[in-house]
């Protein structure tokens, strides 16, 4: 398949640069993926969409300050996005300045305006397009972004991060510090919509996929199957894993709240060695009791040593069997899980998500689940209908096409 057959044109005006005044008063679209019938309501539709038993996964990472200025000490500008954190001290991270800085620079981060001390840090490697740094200070990595931090809004909201930010770009239930991006299709619920599903017998579980900027990242190649996905850190622990064979026993839906669920859902799925050779996907890694960060920064499944930080204790409990032919185990690791049609889905039955950017791993994993007719008709109508896309804007609920993965894609390009 070509990246150019998910391209679509979208007028300026309908991307949200703000959040709804009220997270749960969103305009909803919602996609029958067997017959791609389409309806529209409010986002407090699920409430009535889902039944008692059925199974809600969340993604419940926290965004980061991640974003800091600052100089070299020659006096250049440099911007930092942190990537990742590694431990109490050290992260990776991306550095736009006029020149590359080399191990070994020190560096003054803060804003000139900030009421803070300057931080200094230095540069201990480059690695690939990445550098690892050494916060030199006592206080760990979350106090200082906390202090001169600013959230890393999308690159395709053109005003600066507000203060109000930090709470408005997360969702309600966030628990996990480690993502620069939100994991958008849960910024939607509040609490009197989380409390409704719960007295309407919804069962809820909680998923952690730590979104890096590399969701942002433009596909360079012509054809889907030449991409090399990104690798971000998971966890979906012995307790999901156990929700969902319970779900899935009583013959309910395991529905995900965003494509950052699903991508931890379907790479918490194990498969028989015989049925991989017919699903188009990759990952770095199955399931293991501990991470251990590689140069590269993919963990390595080999060995067992350090915890992602800050640490979660959930690997403790993973009891991951090998020789298991369960439908899903316990996941611990970086997952490059590239989803797209012709994949056949494992475990998700259900979709809530937003309106993704036009030739985006995104929506090609949305037209994975509800078909790729049936996506882009709906973006379609979604454009005519003017709703808000992207971060901050509406919502879809979709049920799985049972079907798409033999679907039949010709565009005539």
């Amino acid at each position: 398949m070509r990246v150019d057959d998910f391209s679509f044109e979208l007028p300026g005006s309908l991307i949200a640069h703000y959040p709804h005044t009220q997270r749960s008063g969103c305009r909803l679209l919602s996609l029958d993926g067997q017959n791609g019938n389409i309806t529209h309501g409010v986002f407090t539709d699920v409430l009535d969409k889902l039944q008692a038993g059925d199974l809600l996964v969340f993604n419940d990472t926290r965004v980061i300050p991640a974003r800091l200025f600052g100089k070299k000490a020659s006096g250049g500008k440099l911007e930092i996005l942190v990537e990742r954190l590694l431990d109490k001290h050290r992260v990776l991270a991306h550095i736009k300045a006029s020149k590359a800085p080399k191990p070994g620079t020190q560096l003054q981060l803060g804003d000139d305006k900030s009421e803070h001390t300057a931080i200094q840090a230095t540069v201990l490697a480059r690695l690939d397009n990445l550098f690892e740094l050494r916060f030199d200070d006592q206080r760990d990595v979350l106090t200082i972004l906390r202090a001169i931090g600013h959230i890393p809004l999308p690159p395709y909201i053109d005003s600066p991060d507000e203060k109000s930010d930090r709470e408005l770009y997360q969702t309600v239930y966030s628990q996990r510090p480690g993502a620069v991006a939100a994991p958008t299709a849960g910024l939607h619920f509040d609490q009197p919509l989380l409390d409704a599903l719960r007295k309407k017998g919804i069962e809820m579980a909680f998923v952690t996929l730590h979104v890096g900027a590399g969701t942002f990242q433009p596909i360079r190649v012509k054809n889907i199957e030449e991409h090399s996905m990104h690798a971000e850190y998971a966890e979906v622990p012995q307790t999901v894993v156990e929700a969902v064979l319970a779900c899935k026993a009583r013959g309910k839906r395991v529905i995900a709240v965003g494509t950052t669920s699903v991508r931890s859902l379907e790479s918490a799925a194990m498969q028989r060695a015989e049925k991989n050779e017919n699903i188009p996907f990759a990952f770095e890694a199955a399931a293991l009791l501990a991470a251990d960060i590689r140069p590269n920064h993919v963990v390595d499944l080999r060995s067992s040593g350090r915890t992602p930080w800050p640490p979660s204790g959930n690997f403790k409990d993973c009891g991951y069997n090998p020789g298991s032919n369960a439908l899903i185990m316990p996941f611990f690791g970086d997952t490059r899980i590239f989803i797209y049609p012709g994949y056949h889905y494992q475990i998700v039955d259900g979709l809530i998500t937003n309106f993704h950017l036009p030739k985006s791993t995104l929506i090609m994993l949305v037209a994975a689940f509800a078909g790729y007719k049936n996506t882009m008709a709906a973006y379609q109508l979604a454009i005519e209908k003017e709703y808000r896309f992207f971060s901050y804007g509406d919502a879809m609920f979709i049920s799985r096409n049972p079907l798409a993965a033999q679907e039949k894609i010709n565009t005539g390009r």
